[in-house]
């Protein structure tokens, strides 16, 4: 069985804290808000991962009032997240992540953020796609006041899954 899942994060841009996107510190004069390490393309794929898998989502299992959580680095809970999907019986098949931000340019540092998150998972780096893509100067992204990312993932399960609330007993419609 397969399964998709779709996952969304946007943080504001700030002085004073590193800029960490895919587990990747990149030069630029301002960082991501956040409660943790505000990584938007990481957290975007926990939530992809999380949703495809009917497990909620990243606020379920690391809430941002918690002050464990406070500047962790979001690929160790990535990999809390893959193993919580590898408990469940699923396998990663694929992943398709989208940054979105005029500035800083992205492009030379995919390749860490693809072997990063495919590292965490356990995963080939073949199976994960990252982009990245402007808003041509619309929005808070275009505006350089935050940074958004997408991710889009694909999961396996050999033997059919049910989530909780999802077996015969569950009311339809």
């Amino acid at each position: 069985m397969n399964r998709i899942g779709i996952g969304y994060d946007a943080h504001r841009l700030v002085e004073g804290k590193p800029l960490i996107i895919g587990g990747v510190e990149i030069p630029f004069q301002k960082g991501l808000e956040g409660h943790s390490d505000a990584d938007v393309l990481v957290h975007a794929v926990m939530d992809a991962l999380l949703g495809a898998a009917a497990m909620g989502d990243i606020g379920k299992y690391f809430p941002d009032t918690d002050p464990a959580y406070s500047g962790v680095d979001s690929l160790g809970l990535l990999k809390e997240v893959g193993g919580k999907l590898r408990g469940a019986g699923y396998t990663v098949s694929n992943i398709d992540g989208i940054i979105i931000a005029q500035r800083p340019r992205m492009a030379e540092h995919i390749p860490g953020m693809r072997q990063n998150i495919a590292r965490q998972l356990g995963i080939e780096r073949s199976r994960v796609s990252i982009k990245a893509t402007t808003t041509e100067g619309m929005g808070f992204a275009g505006q350089g006041e935050g940074i958004a990312a997408q991710a889009v993932v694909l999961l396996y399960c050999a033997q059919a899954v049910r989530p909780r609330g999802m077996g015969p007993e569950a009311e339809i419609g």
